[in-house]
Protein backbone atom coordinates (compact mmCIF):
# COMPACT_ATOMS: atom_id res chain seq x y z
CA UNK A 1 0.00 0.00 0.00
CA UNK A 2 2.84 2.38 0.81
CA UNK A 3 4.34 1.77 -2.64
CA UNK A 4 0.97 2.39 -4.30
CA UNK A 5 0.54 5.69 -2.45
CA UNK A 6 4.04 6.80 -3.40
CA UNK A 7 3.32 5.91 -7.02
CA UNK A 8 0.12 7.99 -6.92
CA UNK A 9 2.08 10.87 -5.37
CA UNK A 10 4.68 10.60 -8.16
CA UNK A 11 2.02 11.09 -10.86
CA UNK A 12 1.09 14.63 -11.84
CA UNK A 13 -2.31 15.68 -10.51
CA UNK A 14 -4.29 15.23 -13.79
CA UNK A 15 -3.00 11.65 -14.16
CA UNK A 16 -3.56 11.00 -10.47
CA UNK A 17 -7.16 12.17 -10.80
CA UNK A 18 -7.82 10.13 -13.95
CA UNK A 19 -6.64 6.97 -12.21
CA UNK A 20 -8.63 7.82 -9.09
CA UNK A 21 -11.80 8.50 -11.10
CA UNK A 22 -11.51 5.12 -12.81
CA UNK A 23 -11.02 3.34 -9.47
CA UNK A 24 -13.94 5.22 -7.91
CA UNK A 25 -16.32 4.24 -10.71
CA UNK A 26 -15.13 0.64 -10.49
CA UNK A 27 -15.81 0.44 -6.75
CA UNK A 28 -19.24 2.00 -7.26
CA UNK A 29 -20.31 -0.56 -9.86
CA UNK A 30 -18.77 -3.56 -8.08
CA UNK A 31 -20.16 -2.82 -4.61
CA UNK A 32 -23.98 -2.99 -4.49
CA UNK A 33 -24.07 -2.09 -0.79
CA UNK A 34 -21.99 1.04 -1.29
CA UNK A 35 -23.95 2.01 -4.40
CA UNK A 36 -27.30 1.67 -2.62
CA UNK A 37 -26.10 3.82 0.29
CA UNK A 38 -24.94 6.58 -2.07
CA UNK A 39 -28.24 6.51 -3.94
CA UNK A 40 -30.30 6.44 -0.72
CA UNK A 41 -28.42 9.36 0.83
CA UNK A 42 -28.65 11.42 -2.35
CA UNK A 43 -32.35 10.64 -2.77
CA UNK A 44 -33.10 11.62 0.83
CA UNK A 45 -31.15 14.88 0.42
CA UNK A 46 -33.46 15.95 -2.40
CA UNK A 47 -30.61 17.50 -4.41
CA UNK A 48 -31.38 15.74 -7.70
CA UNK A 49 -34.45 16.82 -9.67
CA UNK A 50 -35.45 13.31 -10.81
CA UNK A 51 -34.22 9.72 -11.00
CA UNK A 52 -32.17 10.38 -14.14
CA UNK A 53 -30.38 13.30 -12.50
CA UNK A 54 -29.93 11.21 -9.36
CA UNK A 55 -28.19 8.40 -11.28
CA UNK A 56 -25.97 10.90 -13.10
CA UNK A 57 -24.99 12.65 -9.86
CA UNK A 58 -24.20 9.30 -8.21
CA UNK A 59 -21.85 8.37 -11.09
CA UNK A 60 -20.14 11.75 -10.89
CA UNK A 61 -19.81 11.29 -7.16
CA UNK A 62 -18.13 7.91 -7.64
CA UNK A 63 -15.47 9.51 -9.83
CA UNK A 64 -14.95 12.42 -7.41
CA UNK A 65 -14.59 10.14 -4.39
CA UNK A 66 -12.04 8.12 -6.32
CA UNK A 67 -10.11 11.31 -7.06
CA UNK A 68 -10.24 12.17 -3.38
CA UNK A 69 -8.73 8.81 -2.46
CA UNK A 70 -5.92 9.04 -4.99
CA UNK A 71 -5.08 12.69 -4.23
CA UNK A 72 -4.58 11.71 -0.60
CA UNK A 73 -1.20 10.40 -1.74
CA UNK A 74 -0.34 13.91 -2.95
CA UNK A 75 -1.43 15.41 0.37
CA UNK A 76 0.65 12.92 2.34
CA UNK A 77 3.85 12.57 0.32
CA UNK A 78 4.38 15.64 -1.86
CA UNK A 79 6.23 18.65 -0.38
CA UNK A 80 3.93 20.64 1.88
CA UNK A 81 4.47 23.87 -0.09
CA UNK A 82 3.57 22.10 -3.34
CA UNK A 83 0.36 20.69 -1.84
CA UNK A 84 -0.69 24.06 -0.44
CA UNK A 85 0.08 25.57 -3.85
CA UNK A 86 -2.68 23.43 -5.39
CA UNK A 87 -5.13 25.96 -3.93
CA UNK A 88 -4.99 28.32 -6.89
CA UNK A 89 -8.24 30.23 -6.33
CA UNK A 90 -9.63 31.84 -3.17
CA UNK A 91 -13.29 32.67 -2.58
CA UNK A 92 -13.89 34.68 0.58
CA UNK A 93 -10.37 34.56 2.08
CA UNK A 94 -10.58 38.27 2.90
CA UNK A 95 -12.96 37.24 5.70
CA UNK A 96 -10.20 35.20 7.32
CA UNK A 97 -7.77 38.09 7.01
CA UNK A 98 -10.30 40.43 8.64
CA UNK A 99 -10.87 38.07 11.56
CA UNK A 100 -7.14 37.56 12.10
CA UNK A 101 -6.55 41.32 11.99
CA UNK A 102 -9.07 41.57 14.83
CA UNK A 103 -7.09 38.99 16.80
CA UNK A 104 -9.87 36.39 16.58
CA UNK A 105 -9.44 32.67 17.02
CA UNK A 106 -11.07 30.67 14.21
CA UNK A 107 -12.85 27.31 14.12
CA UNK A 108 -12.66 26.15 10.50
CA UNK A 109 -15.62 23.81 9.90
CA UNK A 110 -14.51 21.62 6.99
CA UNK A 111 -16.70 18.64 6.04
CA UNK A 112 -15.76 15.60 3.93
CA UNK A 113 -16.25 17.64 0.79
CA UNK A 114 -13.82 18.22 -2.07
CA UNK A 115 -10.13 18.05 -1.19
CA UNK A 116 -10.39 18.23 2.60
CA UNK A 117 -6.78 17.09 3.13
CA UNK A 118 -5.63 19.70 0.61
CA UNK A 119 -7.67 22.36 2.44
CA UNK A 120 -6.06 21.34 5.71
CA UNK A 121 -2.57 21.61 4.26
CA UNK A 122 -3.33 25.06 2.89
CA UNK A 123 -4.64 26.28 6.25
CA UNK A 124 -1.60 24.84 8.04
CA UNK A 125 0.65 26.80 5.66
CA UNK A 126 -1.06 30.11 6.45
CA UNK A 127 -2.29 30.02 10.07
CA UNK A 128 -1.40 28.75 13.58
CA UNK A 129 -3.44 25.53 13.38
CA UNK A 130 -3.77 23.01 16.20
CA UNK A 131 -5.57 19.96 14.81
CA UNK A 132 -7.08 17.04 16.70
CA UNK A 133 -6.29 13.57 15.40
CA UNK A 134 -8.10 10.30 16.12
CA UNK A 135 -6.02 7.20 15.21
CA UNK A 136 -7.38 5.12 12.34
CA UNK A 137 -8.82 1.72 13.23
CA UNK A 138 -6.43 0.06 10.75
CA UNK A 139 -2.99 0.28 12.36
CA UNK A 140 -1.00 0.02 9.12
CA UNK A 141 -3.07 2.78 7.50
CA UNK A 142 -2.73 4.95 10.59
CA UNK A 143 1.08 4.61 10.38
CA UNK A 144 1.06 5.79 6.74
CA UNK A 145 -1.27 8.72 7.46
CA UNK A 146 0.81 9.81 10.45
CA UNK A 147 4.00 9.61 8.40
CA UNK A 148 2.52 11.87 5.73
CA UNK A 149 0.73 14.32 8.01
CA UNK A 150 3.73 14.75 10.30
CA UNK A 151 5.57 16.42 7.44
CA UNK A 152 5.03 20.10 8.04
CA UNK A 153 3.94 19.57 11.64
CA UNK A 154 5.79 21.31 14.43
CA UNK A 155 8.91 19.32 15.45
CA UNK A 156 7.65 19.04 19.04
CA UNK A 157 4.18 17.95 17.92
CA UNK A 158 2.67 21.11 19.37
CA UNK A 159 0.22 21.57 16.50
CA UNK A 160 -1.42 18.14 16.88
CA UNK A 161 -3.70 17.20 19.78
CA UNK A 162 -5.10 13.75 20.59
CA UNK A 163 -8.86 13.25 20.28
CA UNK A 164 -9.23 12.92 24.06
CA UNK A 165 -10.39 15.12 26.94
CA UNK A 166 -6.77 16.19 27.43
CA UNK A 167 -6.59 17.08 23.74
CA UNK A 168 -9.73 19.21 24.02
CA UNK A 169 -8.13 21.11 26.92
CA UNK A 170 -5.03 21.73 24.80
CA UNK A 171 -7.23 22.93 21.97
CA UNK A 172 -9.13 25.34 24.24
CA UNK A 173 -5.90 26.88 25.50
CA UNK A 174 -4.75 27.28 21.89
CA UNK A 175 -8.01 29.00 20.87
CA UNK A 176 -7.94 31.30 23.89
CA UNK A 177 -4.52 32.46 22.67
CA UNK A 178 -6.13 33.42 19.32
CA UNK A 179 -5.10 30.20 17.57
CA UNK A 180 -7.07 28.27 14.94
CA UNK A 181 -8.26 24.72 14.44
CA UNK A 182 -10.04 22.55 11.87
CA UNK A 183 -13.20 20.57 12.76
CA UNK A 184 -14.62 17.74 10.63
CA UNK A 185 -18.29 18.26 11.57
CA UNK A 186 -19.87 15.32 9.75
CA UNK A 187 -18.19 12.46 11.58
CA UNK A 188 -20.62 10.45 13.71
CA UNK A 189 -19.61 11.15 17.34
CA UNK A 190 -19.47 8.66 20.15
CA UNK A 191 -22.04 8.11 22.88
CA UNK A 192 -22.92 11.27 24.78
CA UNK A 193 -21.01 13.54 22.39
CA UNK A 194 -23.83 14.38 19.99
CA UNK A 195 -27.43 15.35 19.38
CA UNK A 196 -29.99 14.03 16.91
CA UNK A 197 -30.68 16.92 14.51
CA UNK A 198 -31.61 17.11 10.84
CA UNK A 199 -28.99 16.78 8.14
CA UNK A 200 -30.52 16.98 4.66
CA UNK A 201 -34.02 16.33 6.01
CA UNK A 202 -33.09 13.24 8.04
CA UNK A 203 -32.06 12.89 11.72
CA UNK A 204 -28.29 12.45 12.04
CA UNK A 205 -26.35 12.05 15.28
CA UNK A 206 -24.25 15.22 15.16
CA UNK A 207 -21.27 16.30 17.26
CA UNK A 208 -21.72 19.19 19.68
CA UNK A 209 -17.98 19.94 19.92
CA UNK A 210 -18.13 22.96 17.60
CA UNK A 211 -20.68 24.78 19.73
CA UNK A 212 -18.93 23.88 22.98
CA UNK A 213 -15.57 25.11 21.70
CA UNK A 214 -17.01 28.40 20.48
CA UNK A 215 -18.88 29.00 23.72
CA UNK A 216 -15.73 28.35 25.78
CA UNK A 217 -13.31 30.32 23.59
CA UNK A 218 -15.28 32.97 21.69
CA UNK A 219 -13.73 31.78 18.41
CA UNK A 220 -15.27 32.73 15.09
CA UNK A 221 -16.94 30.01 13.00
CA UNK A 222 -15.75 29.75 9.38
CA UNK A 223 -17.19 27.10 7.05
CA UNK A 224 -14.79 26.20 4.26
CA UNK A 225 -13.89 23.55 1.68
CA UNK A 226 -11.53 23.09 -1.25
CA UNK A 227 -13.52 22.52 -4.44
CA UNK A 228 -11.74 20.19 -6.87
CA UNK A 229 -11.37 21.87 -10.26
CA UNK A 230 -11.73 19.95 -13.54
CA UNK A 231 -8.80 18.36 -15.38
CA UNK A 232 -6.48 18.45 -12.37
CA UNK A 233 -6.18 22.25 -12.46
CA UNK A 234 -6.08 22.48 -8.67
CA UNK A 235 -8.58 23.66 -6.08
CA UNK A 236 -10.74 26.66 -5.23
CA UNK A 237 -10.96 27.33 -1.48
CA UNK A 238 -14.41 28.58 -0.48
CA UNK A 239 -14.74 30.44 2.83
CA UNK A 240 -18.03 31.41 4.48
CA UNK A 241 -18.01 32.96 7.97
CA UNK A 242 -20.94 32.69 10.36
CA UNK A 243 -21.22 36.22 11.69
CA UNK A 244 -23.41 35.47 14.74
CA UNK A 245 -22.44 33.05 17.54
CA UNK A 246 -23.97 29.58 17.54
CA UNK A 247 -27.00 29.13 19.84
CA UNK A 248 -26.14 28.12 23.39
CA UNK A 249 -28.60 25.22 23.21
CA UNK A 250 -26.57 22.16 22.13
CA UNK A 251 -29.14 20.77 19.68
CA UNK A 252 -29.80 24.17 18.11
CA UNK A 253 -26.05 24.76 17.72
CA UNK A 254 -25.56 21.33 16.10
CA UNK A 255 -28.44 22.02 13.72
CA UNK A 256 -26.91 25.39 12.75
CA UNK A 257 -23.62 23.67 11.98
CA UNK A 258 -25.39 21.08 9.83
CA UNK A 259 -27.19 23.83 7.93
CA UNK A 260 -23.86 25.57 7.24
CA UNK A 261 -22.41 22.28 6.01
CA UNK A 262 -25.44 21.72 3.76
CA UNK A 263 -24.88 25.15 2.17
CA UNK A 264 -21.30 24.15 1.30
CA UNK A 265 -22.34 20.76 -0.10
CA UNK A 266 -24.92 22.36 -2.40
CA UNK A 267 -22.05 24.30 -4.00
CA UNK A 268 -20.41 21.03 -5.18
CA UNK A 269 -22.75 18.10 -4.40
CA UNK A 270 -20.83 15.60 -6.54
CA UNK A 271 -17.77 16.05 -4.30
CA UNK A 272 -19.36 15.08 -0.96
CA UNK A 273 -18.76 11.72 0.74
CA UNK A 274 -22.30 10.43 0.20
CA UNK A 275 -21.18 6.84 0.75
CA UNK A 276 -20.44 7.50 4.44
CA UNK A 277 -22.96 5.99 6.86
CA UNK A 278 -23.84 9.42 8.25
CA UNK A 279 -27.20 8.35 9.70
CA UNK A 280 -26.06 5.41 11.80
CA UNK A 281 -26.81 5.18 15.51
CA UNK A 282 -23.56 4.83 17.49
CA UNK A 283 -23.42 2.34 20.34
CA UNK A 284 -25.06 3.73 23.46
CA UNK A 285 -26.70 6.70 21.74
CA UNK A 286 -30.46 7.19 22.17
CA UNK A 287 -32.71 6.25 19.23
CA UNK A 288 -33.21 8.85 16.53
CA UNK A 289 -36.46 10.83 16.72
CA UNK A 290 -38.99 9.11 14.48
CA UNK A 291 -36.58 6.20 13.97
CA UNK A 292 -39.38 3.91 12.87
CA UNK A 293 -39.81 6.00 9.74
CA UNK A 294 -36.38 4.92 8.57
Amino acid sequence: MRLLLRFLAWLDLPANHRLGAFAGRLVYFLSPRYRLRVLENLRTAGIAADDLALAQLARENAAEIGKGASELAWALFRPVEEVAGLVCELDGWETVERLRAQGRAILFVTPHLGGYDIAGRYLWSRLPILAMYRPHKLGWLDDIIREGRNRGAAPDGSNVAPATLAGVRLLLRHLRRAGCTVILPDQVPGEGEGEWVDFFRRPAYTMTLTGRLQEASGAAIVFCFAERLAAGRGFRLHVRAREEPLPRDRAAAALAVNQGVEDLIRMAPAQYLWGYNRYKRPAGAPPAPGALRW
